[in-house]
């Protein structure tokens, strides 16, 4: 091996060493990286979590899940940090219920996606969620919502028309669910044309999962709070691990930043490495490679 060849090399597992060395949070997002279709966390990689922690490692969770639902993942993994939910939206402590951040869509914004969302060529197809208070409200109850309940561990509360929880409430989040990949496609591009990110976060964490939030909201901003805000440090000593486009703001953020093997290629392309799927344990692989 030549001189320059063998410096080069040298300097590169220097920096990896470093890396490792300075990691101090490590932030898991639920669905397709911790838990598969399944829905459960495996043994090796909460064993993996274990580990990370007795090394001084912080692990929080951030998910679009409810509170409510991400709660049993966020005490299996025996995080200590506030529990980031809803994209970030709402982020909680468990241990003292201390509520840090609760972002809301405006009521005006909510009454126009509901219009939206119930157009007659759509209102058939569309499974619409309001997420207020940490509840979930539907205008009925459909296979696609009865299917999302059970897998969240939630009930969802039918009422008919959604005006009537928009008079005094102020969703969360507001989500559309349709097995019709195109038509969500379709409806997130023409909403990114109605409103700007100044005004709404648009995005999806399944691909039949449109989903809509305050603009100030997005995991990136989440992790962001956990970091500098409440342990101090700064966004080289995070890693990240996501699998989809709501995970791509905390992926960016993080000095490492790992997409599973199931993330459309778009959001590998902008992590610093892929780890393996979900089902073969990749967040285990990752924390084995980067922090271990």
């Amino acid at each position: 091996m030549n001189t320059k060849l063998k410096t080069n090399l040298m300097k590169s597992i220097k920096n990896q060493a470093d890396k490792k060395k300075d990691i101090k949070l490590l932030v898991l997002d639920i669905d397709g990286t911790i838990a598969g279709h399944d829905n459960q966390v495996s043994n090796t990689v909460k064993q993996a979590i274990t580990a990370v922690q007795a090394q001084g490692i912080n692990v929080a969770i951030a998910t679009g899940r409810m509170y409510c639902s991400a709660l049993r993942f966020h005490e299996e993994i025996n995080s200590n940090l506030p529990l980031s939910a809803y994209q970030g939206a709402w982020i909680q402590d468990p241990k003292n219920g201390k509520i840090h951040r609760h972002l809301t869509v405006t009521p005006e914004i909510a009454y126009q996606l509901l219009d939206y969302f119930e157009q007659p060529e759509w209102r058939s197809l569309l499974s619409v969620h309001f997420y207020i208070n940490d509840q979930l409200y539907v205008r009925e109850i459909t296979t696609d919502t009865a299917g999302y309940a059970q897998r969240c561990g939630v009930d969802a509360i039918p009422v008919g028309d959604l005006r009537q929880v928009l008079n005094n409430k102020i969703p969360t989040k507001v989500l559309a669910l349709c097995s019709d990949l195109d038509l969500i496609k379709n409806m997130m591009g023409d909403l990114r044309l109605r409103y700007t990110p100044a005004e709404l976060y648009i995005t999806t964490s399944v691909s039949t999962f449109l989903e809509v939030a305050n603009p100030f909201v997005n995991k990136g901003y989440a992790v962001r709070y956990i970091a500098e805000e409440l342990l101090g440090i700064s966004s080289n000593q995070v890693m990240t691990i996501g699998d989809n486009f709501n995970d791509v703001e905390m992926l960016e953020y993080a000095g490492i930043g790992i997409a599973m093997g199931s993330a459309p290629e778009p959001v590998k392309a902008i992590s610093h490495w892929v780890a393996p799927s979900v089902e073969e344990d990749g967040v285990a692989i990752a924390i084995e490679k980067f922090l271990l």
